[in-house]
């Protein structure tokens, strides 16, 4: 009997300081929101890289294999799945 396996869609949690990193990487002035939450630097993270128009359209969960893809693509890195 063949059964289909659930894929599940790759999440990402990060610390405070490795947003940052990623942050500095990509060169967004997390200074300028003062002591940034985990939630406002990525909310930063997806409006610099393109995957929302601003920070305040954009979603503060955890990233997505997408969100992943559009983060490395930013820091000229490659993502593998």
């Amino acid at each position: 009997m063949a059964t289909d396996r659930f894929e599940r869609e790759v999440r990402a949690s990060f610390t405070k300081e490795e947003l940052q990193a990623i942050c500095e990487a990509l060169g967004v002035d997390v200074d300028k929101t003062g002591q940034s939450s985990t939630s406002q630097m990525r909310q930063l993270i997806r409006a610099h890289v393109g995957i929302a128009e601003s920070p305040e359209a954009a979603d503060n969960s955890p990233f997505r294999k997408a969100d992943l893809q559009a983060v490395a693509d930013g820091v000229g890195t490659s993502f593998e799945s």
